[in-house]
């Protein structure tokens, strides 16, 4: 009965994840958009494109958190799955990153990274 919690848990952080990027996105993005914000590289696109990025990879960042939960409710839970959820994680933070800045923002550069070097320490444990 002890794996409930870890269920509950992981229930709360993807429902936490879902209600953060939609109600995110709907009250506070889309409002904070509408003022007037720094402009770097030019104009305000790149600013709005990392609020939004970032705002979101929180979201992704739980639900990874919630994944890890999961595995941990299983008795024979291994430390690879673990890392392999965190890799995927952080290429999914890669990814939103790159194609969310064009590029721009180099927090891609460091998730790729991360999520290749851990990655490398599954392969060549």
């Amino acid at each position: 009965m002890m794996t409930g919690f870890w269920y509950f848990a992981a229930l709360l952080l993807v429902l936490v994840s879902v209600a953060h990027s939609y109600l995110g996105e709907r009250y506070i993005l889309q409002r904070l958009f509408k003022r007037e914000l720094p402009k770097l590289f030019g104009s305000d696109d790149f600013t709005k494109r990392t609020l939004r990025f970032a705002w979101h990879l929180t979201s992704v960042a739980w639900l990874g958190f919630a994944v890890i939960l999961l595995i941990l409710a299983e008795p024979n839970a291994k430390v690879e799955m673990i890392a392999q959820v965190i890799a995927i994680t952080f290429l999914l933070h890669f990814a939103m990153a790159l194609f969310g800045s064009r590029g721009k923002h180099l927090s891609w550069l460091v998730f790729l990274l991360t999520s290749l070097s851990i990655v490398s320490a599954i392969l060549f444990s």
